[in-house]
Order: structure tokens, then sequence, then C-alpha cells
């Protein structure tokens, strides 16, 4: 009997373990209230509901467990349509889709104030933000887990403010040595 009540216990724990961690997502606005009691550096996932490069980057590398756990531990992960109709505080200043049509949900519709305001021009975008909520960079395009594992750790550890030319990016970026599964 013991067997059997330890062979089960096990694979429960070993079914529990396999299961995928995911990235805990809040608003930009919880986002910034938190940042308050807990500094962390903003990663903002910046996508369309039409958009195909989004969609894989949410399925490959948002629910990579790695980068589920990297995220989780060192940044505040906020998740925004760019063509939505949420009003987003931030800075001092609400922001909203005035063109915003209800029947375009699932389709191209109006650019919303806040991604104008970050001068979002592709999707996706990861917009990574300091401590105070101001814009570090935005990081356009798909991206595997082993190349968001760079720049999740770049800004986490302030390297960034140090490579001011293309030539110590381009060092920093041979010299790193991915250790997320992609």
């Amino acid at each position: 009997m013991k067997r059997i009540l330890y062979v089960l216990m096990f694979a429960v724990l070993a079914s529990v373990s396999s299961v995928a961690q995911e990235i805990n997502w809040v608003t930009l606005e919880k986002a910034m209230e938190l940042q308050k009691k807990n500094p962390k550096k903003i990663m903002m996932d910046v996508y369309t509901s039409w958009c195909g490069p989004c969609k894989m980057l949410d399925k490959n590398t948002f629910q990579n467990p790695d980068v589920a756990k990297y995220v989780n531990a060192n940044y505040y992960a906020v998740k925004f349509n760019a063509e939505g109709n949420d009003n987003v505080a931030y800075k001092g200043k609400t922001f909203s889709n005035p063109g915003y049509k209800p029947e375009l949900a699932n389709r191209r519709n109006s650019s919303h104030e806040l991604s104008r305001y970050l001068q979002i021009q592709a999707f996706p975008t990861i917009v990574f933000m300091d401590e105070k909520g101001d814009v570090i960079a935005p990081i356009r395009g798909y991206q595997t887990p082993t190349q968001l594992e760079l720049y999740l750790k770049m800004f986490k550890a302030n390297e960034h403010t140090s490579l001011d030319t293309q030539e110590k990016f381009n060092a920093y970026y041979t010299a790193f040595k991915p250790e997320f599964k992609g």
C-alpha cells in the first residue's frame, strides 16, 4: 500500500512540475503602483489582436519556462493592446483610443494614444522601462527565448548604460552566452 501511495505521489509531483510556468501579467497602472513598494523594471508586450508574430511571441517565447521564471522574478510584465480601447494612466496623463471601433476588435483598428506616445511603429514591440517607468528601449519584432534573454539580462543588470556605441553592443552580443532553453 505504501508503495502504491509513493508511486501515485511521485506521479502527481512529476505532473505538477511539468506544468509550464506562466508570466504574471499586470496592467501598466498596476506595474507603476507595484514599483512604488518594490522597484523593478517593466517589460511591456505591445501587441495587436491581428498580429501573427505577436501570437508566436506569446506561444513560443512567453510560454517558455525559463523566460516566465526570469520575467516573474525580475520584472513587472505588462500586456498592452496597441489598438485596444482601455484608458491607461501613465506619467500623469490618461491615454485612450478615441477612434476605436468595436466592430474591428479582431482586425486592424485605430492606434491607441499610448502607442503613439511611445512611438510604437511595429508589432510586436517589447518596451523595457526602468524602475521609475521611464522607457529604456523598445525592442521591435519577434524574439525567441534566447534572443529575449539577452535583453532581459542586459536591462536587469543596467549593462545597457555602458553600451553607447554599436561596436560595444556588438561585443556584448558576441560575448553573451544564453542559458535559456529555446
